[in-house]
């Protein structure tokens, strides 16, 4: 059994752990990148829409954007919108060009857009991420970054963190290992296997519905959510054990046996 049992969003000075390994998602944990995905996929289906319904088009929504696109991997969230807008396009290849009016075509231009606006702003990490980052691997915890895109190398280099975390997982190695994307926990657990620790001491950090899912679904210790706005309520429906506005609100303690514990702290 996991020696961790909260499933709830516990008061301060809760504690979680052991934890031997702690998984971290890419965007919107590590990396201030959620806001250029969000909007290079409302160019990308606002264009679409326009073009194909007119002035009178539903706009692409942020609603949109957590149902059906957030977490996952790049084709499905293109399906699973154009689903969701009763609208039946062929799948075609992930060769497609950009201009193609297929699935993996507009989700093609969707990654043009993305890597144009790395390449062009750069990106920004979260600074109270990369502290307690930097105590975990202080206190010998070993950790990986995932992520359902095939761009998190070009993010992490962009930000200068690439070596940072012992073990990359990313959309490249999905398409590769066959892995499905969350909120299938394929991603996590090929993570927890490659850095050696049972999941049940391994803790998930997630700031989407379907990647806490995903941590749930895997037999993960914790799952821990991060709620970078107005997402409490549905990252705990999803099944986190505790739910935090940024990392800054957690710290790490070391126990006498060497073990290391995350605990979430009252700020004053």
């Amino acid at each position: 059994m996991p020696r961790w049992s909260m499933r709830h969003d516990g008061p301060a000075g809760t504690s979680l752990g052991p934890v031997d390994g702690v998984v971290f998602d890419t965007d919107g944990v590590i990396t201030r990148t959620v806001d250029t995905h969000r909007a290079s996929w409302k160019r990308l289906f606002d264009d679409f829409l326009a073009r194909r319904d007119g002035d009178g088009f539903e706009p692409f929504s942020n609603e949109d954007y957590l149902a059906y696109v957030d977490g996952r991997p790049r084709y499905d969230g293109v399906e699973g919108f154009l689903t969701s807008r009763g609208i039946e396009m062929v799948r075609g290849d992930r060769a497609d060009a950009p201009e193609a009016e297929t699935i993996c075509g507009l989700g093609n231009r969707k990654d043009t857009y993305f890597r144009d606006e790395v390449h062009r702003h750069g990106v920004e990490v979260y600074d109270t991420t990369l502290e307690l980052v930097g105590t975990l691997r202080e206190l010998g915890v070993a950790m990986a970054a995932v992520s359902a895109s095939e761009n998190q190398r070009l993010v992490l280099e962009s930000a200068g963190i690439t070596d940072v975390f012992d073990v990359l997982v990313d959309g490249v190695m999905a398409r590769d290992l066959d892995l499905v994307g969350k909120p299938d926990p394929a991603l996590f657990l090929e993570a927890a296997d490659r850095l050696g620790v049972s999941p049940a001491l391994v803790a998930v950090v997630e700031d989407a519905r379907s990647g806490v899912a995903a941590g749930r679904a895997g037999g993960f210790g914790a799952v821990i959510g991060v709620d970078r706005g107005g997402s409490r309520a549905n990252l705990l429906d999803a099944g986190a054990d505790l739910v935090v506005d940024d990392l800054g609100e957690l710290t790490v303690r070391g126990g006498d046996d060497g073990s290391c514990w995350l605990e979430k702290v009252e700020r004053s």
